[in-house]
């Protein structure tokens, strides 16, 4: 079954719909064009954490044998934090060694958007992030001198 492109097609129409139906605030994410293996998605910072009210666009790129392997997941939106490099690329289990097919596009959204709350400084991308985490004041001065508000 791995490597069967109708079905990771089936299965990704499936968990768009899901998605859409699911109304989870502060995620989403569509198909580009034509193509179900690529999507964008927007992720909105929690309430109560620094990234509160902030958006950013991602990109996903779905393996011709997902779910058996993880999708590549990159921050578009430039995006201060101790987990994400100045490429956009993210450091989260989750998608690595800790990926499983049991995970689906949303769940992978919320853990995106949780991680953005809730960084794992243990193993920092973005070292200059992590040693300012500890300090909110100085670490959100840090975070809106990079972030840029997205338009579609």
């Amino acid at each position: 079954m791995a490597g069967d492109g109708a079905a990771v097609l089936k299965r990704l129409k499936s968990e768009l719909m899901q998605l859409m139906m699911s109304n989870s605030p502060g995620i989403s994410a569509f198909p580009e064009a034509d193509n179900m293996l690529q999507w964008k998605g927007t992720i909105t910072g929690a309430s109560g954490t620094v990234y509160e009210g902030l958006s950013f666009k991602i990109s996903m790129s779905f393996p011709q044998d997902y779910p058996y392997s993880a999708p590549t997941i990159r921050f578009i939106s430039p995006c201060y934090h101790p987990n994400v490099d100045t490429s956009g690329n993210i450091c989260l289990d989750i998608l690595k060694e800790k990926w499983s097919a049991v995970y689906n596009v949303q769940s992978i959204l919320i853990s995106l958007q949780s991680l953005l709350g809730e960084p794992n400084n243990d193993s920092p991308l973005n070292g200059d992030a992590a040693n300012l985490w500890d300090n909110p004041v100085a670490y959100k001065t840090e975070l809106m001198r990079h972030y840029r508000q997205e338009t579609a």
